[in-house]
Order: structure tokens, then C-alpha cells, then sequence
């Protein structure tokens, strides 16, 4: 690797122009169907024109691809052509969407770029867009100086990440039809995360609904029906005391600096249209799972359903709140019923032994001075699946943790500085390997 590309520092007033751009088109970016579709291409026209003076058809050496699945809502493919087949490291999974921003609860306009020092505020400058201008400089410096590289150098700028609810538009359609294919030559880096150290763990998450019926009965006679708020509440208890014994902390966790284990709780309880005086004969509970990659969310699903037709089969047995309180009487029973969002969405536990996630560690202590793994329970959609067709899948990130999704979100100038010297480090680990 040549001593420019070694000594490359980011080209700060091209990096702050190209994101004040991006930020500048977020409220045409914020994806929550079916009220806010975005329109990734306007943020995606940005990248392009800034790439358009080194690709292949100008002359240059980038080749540069953006793919659609629907109109509007095109990925971008970038690659540095190295000397060697077959032989890859590429940075995928920073997006082109955001989530919404409520201005009036922001203390600055969060669809402008606003540098303050070292913060640089604006919705996307963590979560994502701060991390596709990132590489967007980078693939110019490439261009730039032409360093002669064994490894191609990839990027994947993908659309829907932060809302899959329109499905196989963005990087599992790509993976499904062939277009990152050339990604599997070499580690591929999910660069969506956080505080600059790499995230070897992440937690499934699957969301489910808990609905218990009963009968509407006058307040005064609760010896006359089934409340359904003490069955929902029983019930759950009775599942989550079942959950804690058959998804108990793993051996790997901590291997992996998990801080938490598997959970379930509930998270939002359903309005119920009724008065004071009145036993509702319907009560729905909602919540999610919090599954360490170790599990695998099918045998969740499935012991939650066994959960459930046990509980029902045995409903006298379950704790009842007092003497004339029964979950089954004499024409009228009880039964709860279990619903899932979806498949859920799995987690993942990098390859730690690869080369991959050994050259990106070894570049974050020589750049940072220490190397601090983090495993989270929180959920990355999408890279398990990368994982499970075969790529060898690692997550990093520079942005700020506390400021995902939040009001007034930020990231510093001056870890996006760091992060290029993390980039170049690990390309050139990889490359004298």
C-alpha cells in the first residue's frame, strides 16, 4: 500500500460539504410507512455527482453502479479495482434513509447540517449519512492517488434499513440477484454502528402480541366471568417465568462481553374502551424478545406457542388473584392466544477467529489504543442474513450510540477523522497478509 493512501487524512471541507448535502434532503429521506416513504435518490444523486469525475466512464477508475428495485429508491455500488481476483474487502450497510425527525422537539433544525465545534447536528449524522459521506471521500481519495492494491475495494450504500416493511428493495435483494457476489472474496464490514469499537454481537429481536379473553361482567359480580386483565397479566408472568428457565444466560455471552442475556417483557398494554365498573372481557399485552445469537428464533417461536396451549389446557392452575377471582367457570373459560411480528429478526455473533475481525481490531488499538469489543441486544436487520449466504460479516461504526434515533442527534468531526485512519489500517493489515 502506498504512503498516501497510509498517511490519508479526511479531506474535511469536501467530507462537511458533501453531508451538509445529504442532511439537507432528510425530510424526504425519513422511512416510516406508510405515511413517510423516502426517496433514497435524493440523497443517492448527491453521492453520484460527487463520484461522477472518477468513474470509469469519465476516465477514471471507480466503477460505479446504483440499482434499483422501485423507482426512487436506488442502492449505490462503488469499486476500486485491485490487482487480484478474487480477492475483496468491502464496507456495506451505511444507508441512504433515516428515521423521522419531529422538528419542534429538536433544539436545531434537524434537517440541516449545523457544525458547532466538533458536533456536527443534523438527522443522519450518526445514523447513517455521516457514514456515506465518510466513504464516499474515501472512494475519492482512492481515485485520487490510484494506490496499487491487491484487494478490490467495495462499497454498498443500501436504501430501506431503518424500515423493512417494503420488502427486497435494498441489500437482500441485492445479495438474492447476484449484485454483491464479488463481496465474498475477502471480510465485508457492516459500518453502521457505533463509538468506534467493533461490535462482535448483536440480539435478535422479535416482537409478539398476548391477547387473553374473557367476558365484559358488571364490576360487582367478578365471581360471574373471567377478567381479562388478571388472565393476560397471569399468563405472562407464567410464560416470561418459562422463558427465563429454557433461554437462560449462555456460556458464549460472555465470551462475546454480552452485558445482558435473553429477555422478554412486555412493552405497551392496549387501551381498553371500557368504564370503571366493568370487567373487561378482552385485554392485549404487547412486547418483544431481546434473543442472544446463540438461540435461534425458531425454537423461540416454538416454545412460545407450547407456552400458550399448555397454560390453556391447565388455565385452572394458573396463580388466581383472590377467592372470586377464576380464570374458568361454569360457561365461561378463559384462554389466552399468542401472535408474532413476523419471523423476528436474529441476531449475530461475528467471526472473531477471521482475518476480518483480526485486522479491524488490530487497526482500532494502533488508531484508538485500545481494543474494546461490545456486544449489544439491541438489533442490526439484515446482516445475519449476509452471514447466514456466506459472508464473513463484521460491524463497526462511528458514530455516536447515545444518539441513535434520538432528538438532536450528533456525531463528532473528530471521530470520523479517526475512523478514516481505522479504515486504511485495516485495508493495509489485510493487504500484507
Amino acid at each position: 500500500m502506498t504512503k498516501t493512501l497510509t498517511s490519508y487524512e479526511l479531506n474535511e471541507s469536501r467530507f462537511l460539504a458533501l453531508l451538509e448535502k445529504l442532511i439537507g434532503e432528510t425530510e424526504t429521506l425519513q422511512n416510516q410507512p406508510p405515511q413517510l416513504i423516502p426517496v433514497e435518490d435524493n440523497a443517492g444523486r448527491h453521492v453520484l455527482a460527487a463520484l461522477e469525475p472518477y468513474r470509469v466512464e469519465n476516465g477514471g477508475v471507480l466503477k460505479v453502479e446504483q440499482v434499483h428495485y422501485t423507482p426512487g429508491r436506488g442502492n449505490i455500488l462503488i469499486t476500486y479495482p485491485g490487482t487480484q481476483d478474487k480477492k475483496s474487502i468491502s464496507f456495506v450497510g451505511s444507508h441512504l434513509d433515516v428515521v423521522p425527525a419531529i422538528k419542534e422537539k429538536w433544539d436545531r433544525n434537524p434537517f440541516k447540517l449545523i457544525v458547532e465545534g466538533d458536533r456536527l447536528y443534523g438527522r443522519g449524522t450518526t445514523d447513517c449519512l455521516g457514514h456515506v459521506a465518510l466513504l464516499t471521500d474515501f472512494f475519492i481519495e482512492l481515485a485520487t492517488e490510484k494506490p496499487q492494491l491487491k484487494n478490490s475495494i467495495h462499497a454498498v450504500f443500501i436504501v430501506s434499513e431503518e424500515n423493512d416493511s417494503i420488502p427486497n428493495i435494498g441489500v437482500e435483494q441485492l445479495d438474492k440477484t447476484g449484485k454483491m457476489d464479488h463481496c465474498k472474496f475477502g471480510p465485508v464490514y457492516w459500518v453502521d454502528s457505533a463509538d468506534m469499537q467493533p461490535t462482535i454481537g448483536t440480539g435478535g429481536a422479535l416482537g409478539w402480541k398476548l391477547t387473553a379473553f374473557g367476558k365484559n361482567m358488571h364490576s360487582a359480580m367478578p365471581d360471574r366471568t373471567v377478567n381479562a386483565i388478571e388472565l393476560v397479566n397471569e399468563a405472562l408472568a407464567e410464560i416470561q417465568r418459562r422463558f427465563y428457565i429454557d433461554f437462560p444466560a449462555h456460556p458464549r455471552e460472555k465470551e462475546y462481553h454480552y452485558e445482558l442475556s435473553s429477555t422478554m417483557k412486555p412493552t405497551i398494554m392496549e387501551k381498553i374502551e371500557s368504564s370503571l365498573n366493568t370487567i373487561p372481557g378482552e385485554a392485549i399485552l404487547r412486547g418483544d424478545v431481546r434473543l442472544t445469537p446463540f438461540y435461534e428464533m425458531s425454537h423461540l417461536q416454538k416454545k412460545l406457542k407450547e407456552y400458550v396451549d399448555d397454560i390453556n389446557k391447565n388455565i385452572t392452575e394458573l396463580r388466581s388473584r383472590g377467592p372470586f377471582s377464576k380464570f374458568a367457570i361454569p360457561g365461561v373459560q378463559g384462554r389466552v392466544e399468542i401472535e408474532f411480528e413476523g419471523s423476528g429478526s436474529p441476531g449475530i455473533a461475528c467471526n472473531i477467529d477471521s482475518p476480518g475481525y483480526l485486522a479491524l481490531g488490530q487497526a482500532t488499538k494502533e488508531v484508538l489504543g485500545e481494543l474494546k469489543p461490545v456486544s449489544t441486544c439491541g438489533t442490526l436487520p439484515l446482516v445475519r442474513d449476509l452471514q447466514d449466504s456466506g459472508f464473513d460479516l463484521q460491524i463497526t461504526g462511528f458514530g455516536k450510540e447515545d444518539c441513535y434515533h434520538t432528538d438532536n442527534e450528533f456525531a463528532l468531526l473528530s471521530d470520523f477523522k479517526k475512523a478514516v485512519h481505522i479504515i486504511t489500517k485495516t485495508i493495509d493489515i489485510l493487504e500484507n497478509k
